[in-house]
């Protein structure tokens, strides 16, 4: 999986520059993802998958700090990416629109 495209985290002058440049890459991780996965992985666990999904990342999360360890496989920012982006669909399955929308498609293929 590919990182999100970022401007240079010091390129922000202002924090909400920045939390926007932030929700930016949640998109974006979001779009990378979809294209591999779909909706069936959400949509087969619902709520309950996606708080066990936020709760994994967690316990890894709180493993790698605590231990001081580095990761091997994903980076703990990109763990706080995961986690971000399994909360805004859990926003999103709660208002019932990750279940009725679709995302454009060629959002998809720019992802």
């Amino acid at each position: 999986m590919s990182k999100p495209k970022t401007a240079p985290k010091s390129s922000f002058k202002t924090l909400d520059d920045a939390f926007n440049g932030v929700s930016t890459e949640l998109l974006e991780m979001f779009l990378q993802k979809h294209a591999d996965y779909g909706k069936g992985n959400i949509l087969s666990g619902k709520e309950l998958g996606i708080a066990f999904r936020i709760g994994e990342k967690s316990e890894r999360l709180k493993n790698l700090l605590m231990s001081g360890s580095i990761p091997t496989n994903e980076s703990i920012e990109e763990t706080f990416v995961d986690i971000a982006v399994y909360a805004v669909i859990g926003v999103l399955y709660r208002r019932k629109q990750f279940q009725k929308l679709e995302v454009e498609k060629k959002k998809i293929s720019q992802g």
